[in-house]
């Protein structure tokens, strides 16, 4: 149970941890987290609150997230199952290296030597996961139905809400990226982005969702929906057709875990960061990273060296695991022999390894939820970059993810280009079980920044004793793919200029930089949760 006196000379949070009665939702914006209360109110369970959350930030965050984007999830059931859930689907089958090369050359007047995986565009869309894995979700564990879940999402669409200044400056992207007719008559009023506190309406994306929630999750996959889907990526000269959209399937799959400081924490296996962060928490085990000071140079020093090598590795070897065997890399005997690599000073040698840069600050959307039976999920969503790949398909208001710009052309990468090859993927939901009765879903949003993010908020939990709010709050550091470490303000003035005695190229990078996060927490009946507000997080609690 929590603590009844705790020490109020350790709270730093400029707010207290939520607790509530019935259940908790966590996220990155507030009318997508009221929808969750309001499906819990109405006899929902965590999953199905999920679900509707992830659906309102479709509509409310439109940015990061939607139904042409991935969703990753993983939890644990009142009866006390523990598992993940991965739906995110491959690249096209006829998508192969040379004749994307080929492709892009021609579109870029450029020799094919020269070619690298685009950004945006066609050819940077994969088969996209979110409706199947949404209804898949309900399907398992959701106590109503995926047309109960969507509706909070379709009164937004249809009736409108005003837009906060974070979702208006990301916006702005769309700008520039939007070049079809269909793009910016979904997205853009009068050619331009929202203003702050401007009431919008999706009314595109408002009737797919109405569709969605009528004759489930099905009509993206197939029928003119996903006819619209694969026109629009073949107009721009991609290869995805109808027949990739309907072979998708999400998977049940089993999480991947480690102990770290007497706790288990559960991340989800290849094809994405989660093996990262477990082999980071090892390697910082190793070295005793927990027994310094909170805050300290050294602190951050040896937990940011034990996320270099963990880069170096999981950039090297993850990929999808049904084209490549991966390493053992959240096995304690790896750690130990990685754990080698460091010292007392920075190691420049260790570097994030063959992975995309692409990836490095790319966005995303997390609801955590937890309900009084004991349901916990942490559920992720993605599209990738600022609005994917730039395409919206037909008349449905979908944005295509551009997820397949973390494929490489080259030939020898581990994360080349495939047909139906899922790529590296950057979505990390996580799970700590702090006891047989306690158990929290959490995770940090931001690209690179999500394993990053994970060890650190384990680590002030753990190690520091830290309140959710307080944890989720703390100044962050983060590693970056050309070696620096980047730190937040308020954590430069105090042990900056320490770090860089050691060897660290320092840089103060804003605070929006460095991700926002979530957690949800049931501990023996006790509910509570957090959020960071580098975007517009809130808890709301029932």
């Amino acid at each position: 149970m929590a603590d009844p006196t705790p020490d109020l000379d350790r709270f730093t949070s400029r707010r207290s941890t939520v607790y509530a009665p019935n259940g908790v939702v966590a996220t990155s914006q507030p009318l997508a987290a009221q929808a969750g209360v309001e499906i819990l109110s109405n006899g929902g369970n965590a999953f199905d609150a999920a679900v509707a959350t992830a659906a309102a930030l479709n509509v409310v965050e439109p940015t990061s997230t939607g139904l042409g984007g991935d969703v990753f999830a993983c939890y644990r059931t009142a009866d006390g199952e523990v598992g993940a859930m991965r739906s995110c689907g491959g690249a096209p089958a006829d998508a192969t290296r040379d004749r994307v090369r080929k492709a892009v050359a021609a579109e870029e007047g450029v020799p094919l030597y020269e070619v690298e995986m685009p950004e945006t565009g066609a050819h940077t869309v994969t088969v996209p996961g979110t409706a199947r894995g949404w209804e898949a979700t309900l399907d398992r564990f959701g106590a109503g139905s995926l047309e109960t879940a969507l509706q909070p999402a379709i009164r937004y669409a249809n009736e409108g809400y005003p837009v906060t200044e974070v979702v208006a400056a990301q916006w702005q992207h769309g700008e520039v990226l939007f070049e079809s007719d269909h793009a910016r008559e979904a997205y853009l009023f009068d050619g331009s982005a929202p203003t702050v506190g401007q009431m919008v309406t999706l009314p595109k994306l408002g009737r797919t969702l109405e569709r969605v929630a009528e004759e489930g999750a099905d009509v993206v996959y197939e029928g003119d929906i996903a006819a619209a889907i694969a026109d629009e990526v073949q107009s721009n000269g991609g290869f995805l057709t109808t027949d990739d959209l309907a072979a998708f399937d999400p998977e049940f799959v089993d999480p991947v875990s480690t102990t770290y400081g007497g706790v288990e924490v559960y991340e989800l296996p290849p094809n994405n960061q989660g093996l990262v962060a477990l082999e980071a928490l090892n390697v910082a085990t190793e070295i005793d990273a927990g027994d310094h000071p909170f805050g300290s140079a050294e602190s951050v020093h040896a937990l940011a060296e034990s996320m270099k090598v963990a880069f170096h590795d999981g950039h090297r070897y993850i990929t999808d695991p049904e084209y490549e065997e991966i390493p053992p890399l959240a096995s304690r005997e790896w750690a130990a022999k990685r754990a080698e690599e460091i010292g007392d000073e920075a190691n420049h040698e260790v570097t994030f390894g063959v992975a995309d840069a692409h990836a490095e600050d790319a966005d995303t959307v997390l609801c955590c939820v937890a309900d009084a039976a004991g349901n916990v999920v942490s559920f992720i969503n993605s599209r990738f970059a600022g609005f994917g790949s730039g395409l919206v398909a037909g008349d449905t208001g979908i944005a295509l993810q551009n997820r397949g710009a973390s494929f490489s052309l080259d030939d020898d990468h581990p994360n080349r280009l495939e047909p139906g090859k899922r790529p590296f993927h950057t979505l990390v939901p996580g799970l700590i079980e702090f006891g047989a009765d306690d158990w929290a879903a959490f995770g940090v949003m931001g690209g690179y920044m999500q394993p990053q993010g994970h060890v650190q908020v384990v680590s002030n939990i753990v190690d520091h004793g830290l309140p959710a709010q307080a944890a989720l709050d703390a100044p962050r550091w983060r590693y970056r793919e050309d070696g620096m470490l980047a730190v937040e303000d308020r954590l430069a003035g105090s042990v900056g200029a320490k770090l860089a005695r050691k060897g660290h190229d320092v840089r103060v990078l804003p605070a929006s930089m460095f991700g926002g996060a979530q957690f949800a927490r049931w501990e023996d009946g006790t509910l509570s949760g957090a959020t960071e507000p580098r975007k517009d997080g809130q808890v709301a609690g029932y």
